[in-house]
């Protein structure tokens, strides 16, 4: 299921910073751009609302459509690697490669199978903004909103993520920042994900979802495709470590993970040399 209009403008940024090396950076077209005082007033609307009786009611209503929509978007996908985690019990950072608006629900069933009953998912202040059923599930669905700004993230967004760790919950967290449409190769993380992990002395669950061609067209832009969770080996911080190295040696670990887990699953040696091919089910238009 594909999300979105026309993605040709999509891809050709995707070429053009996979070119440059700007392997992070934002490239869809249609996304929310927000003053800085509508982001204020976003979040002040979020933390004045996320604890009281209606937030909690319209969580339930939007978990409740978020796991019907995980199993049946999920009903092919298949699930690598369980038995890499079986000791885990507690709170765990997850990170996966960001591709789709809806690969969360690929990381959600496989850690639904490992355990937990709630996944998290730290998401930018912006997408608040969305509207429609998408702006719904954002607003009141198990989401904790990034802002970049060092008061809310020491007073707001730490404690969040504390809170739901040391209750036993994943928190998926994106390293890669920003959703390269069907993009299979993974990039380079970013090191907040490791740093809360560390700081909070939890594993980081470490994911690489591989994306497969099928017959089928879903449109006329894309064939049908289908995804495989691989569930890598977890990442322990080192007592004897500083957090700051501690989420250096995390991140530098996962990314290696990520990039084996690549080369297993596709054949070959992982560049950013951009091809077709890199994009996911792409039927690129006849020159």
């Amino acid at each position: 299921m594909l999300i979105g209009g026309n993605k040709e403008k999509v891809i050709a940024n995707m070429k053009s910073a996979a070119e440059r090396g700007d392997l992070n950076c934002k490239v869809e077209t249609d996304d929310p751009v927000l003053s800085q005082e509508e982001r204020e007033k976003i979040i002040r609307h979020y933390l004045d609302n996320y604890k009281t009786f209606g937030y909690r009611f319209c969580n339930a209503c939007a978990r409740a459509l978020t796991d019907t929509a995980t199993r049946w978007l999920n009903r092919d996908t298949r699930i690598e690697g369980l038995e890499n985690i079986k000791e885990i019990h507690g709170g765990a950072i997850v990170t996966s490669n960001h591709f789709s608006p809806l690969d969360n629900t690929a990381v959600r069933k496989a850690m639904n199978q490992a355990g937990y009953r709630r996944l998290f998912i730290v998401s930018q202040e912006t997408n608040l903004a969305m509207k429609g059923w998408i702006g719904f599930l954002m607003n009141h669905e198990d989401i904790i909103p990034l802002v970049n700004h060092s008061e809310y993230l020491r007073n707001y967004f730490g404690p969040m993520i504390w809170e739901r760790l040391h209750h036993g919950d994943a928190i998926l967290i994106y390293p890669e920042q920003e959703m390269w449409f069907h993009y299979r190769k993974p990039r380079p993380p970013k090191r907040g994900a490791y740093y809360y992990a560390a700081v909070n002395h939890v594993p980081v669950i470490s994911c690489f979802v591989e994306i497969r061609n099928l017959s089928g067209k879903e449109n006329e832009e894309f064939h049908k495709t289908r995804y495989v969770m691989h569930i890598l080996k977890p990442i322990y911080p080192d007592p004897d470590k500083s957090s700051r190295e501690n989420s250096q040696e995390m991140m530098r670990q996962d990314y290696r993970q990520k990039v084996a887990a690549y080369e297993q699953a596709y054949g070959k040696k992982l560049t950013y040399d951009f091809k077709t091919d890199d994009i996911a089910g792409w039927i690129p238009p006849e020159c």
